[in-house]
């Protein structure tokens, strides 16, 4: 089987060779508290889109530094009684999908909430403090200049468990049968997500993102979704004076660090030939995690559509019905 990262044995056990900071968990229980003690300000408007499944909806809420963070929001119509829901995250410099591609989650009878990063293809902006408008490529290093309470994914990371919480708190929401699913960026933040938020009772992500950012360098694969690594060092560090300081902070917002969090049922989708988020890095989450995990390989895939993931996470949320 041709190669492009470890052989698969070796994925099996390979935990990551990023550092995590030591104040790592202090870091973010200290920001979830912060974010806890969140206004939301919640806005619900009805959207255009007409259908005989779900009534839909914009849910717009305030998150940290002020932002104006917008989710896609859809309730069954024949809902009886309090629905299972699921979250969903859309890919790097993307927006959440039409709302017509959530109708099949709606059918079966979730409440759907899917949103759109802060700086990226969406509806969600900032205001006040952090980046105004759209900075679509290069926010893995935003903020970095400015210290580990500035990174702007360490924000979108927030958006994740306040939108889990907003949608827990619905009075037509079961807090106690919500998931998660995306791929890309969006399996990084479904991570981040059932991390940040222990009640998460399932995840589904598909090749995650954000994950062991030494190991994407070392590899010099700090390219595409991983290219503000690299343009980073070259205008602000270019002898690598501050390597290891670097990557220390981005120890803060790498989803193997908080993996060991999650409570849930996970799900996990990878290719072996992926060249945007290497395998390795996509297992470092994985053989991190403690909790009910399993992962579906796809040897011949990297980081493109694979064939059933669709049906494959449908059918395994499903188990919240």
């Amino acid at each position: 089987m041709p190669l492009v990262d470890m052989p698969i044995e070796k994925l099996k056990t390979y935990k990551g060779i990023s550092k995590k900071p030591a104040d790592f968990d202090e870091y973010w229980d200290n920001n979830l508290r912060l974010a806890d003690e969140i206004d939301p300000e919640i806005e619900i408007t009805p959207a255009a889109f007409k259908n005989p499944v779900a009534d839909c909806y914009h849910l717009y809420f305030t998150g940290t530094g002020k932002a104006r963070v917008h989710a896609k929001l859809l309730v069954p119509k024949n809902k009886v009684g309090k629905c299972p829901a699921v979250l969903n995250f859309h890919g790097y410099t993307g927006r959440s999908n039409d709302f017509d591609c959530y109708l099949g989650y709606a059918a079966a009878g979730f409440v759907v909430a899917a949103l759109d990063c802060r700086g990226q293809g969406g509806f969600s902006f900032e205001l006040g403090e952090g980046i105004c408008g759209d900075t679509m490529i290069g926010q893995i290093m935003l903020g970095m200049e400015k210290g580990k309470e500035n990174l702007l994914f360490k924000h979108i990371f927030l958006d994740t468990f306040l939108l889990s919480k907003i949608i827990k708190a619905q009075p037509f929401v079961d807090r106690e049968r919500v998931g998660a699913f995306g791929g890309s960026q969006g399996g990084a933040l479904t991570v981040v997500c059932a991390a940040l938020d222990p009640e998460i009772k399932m995840l589904a992500p598909c090749y995650p993102f954000l994950s062991d950012y030494k190991r994407v360098w070392e590899m010099d694969l700090a390219k595409a979704a991983y290219n503000g690594i690299t343009e980073y060092f070259r205008r602000y560090d270019p002898c690598h004076e501050r390597e290891d300081d670097i990557f220390e902070m981005l120890g803060y917002i790498d989803i193997k660090n908080l993996a060991p969090r999650i409570r849930g049922k996970m799900l996990m989708f990878t290719g072996l030939m992926d060249v945007i988020c290497p395998a390795s890095t996509q297992f470092a989450m994985y053989n991190n995690a403690e909790c009910e995990k399993q992962v579906a390989i796809y040897p011949d895939y990297g980081h493109e559509g694979i064939p059933y993931v669709g049906e494959k996470t449908y059918e395994f949320l499903c188990e919240l019905l």
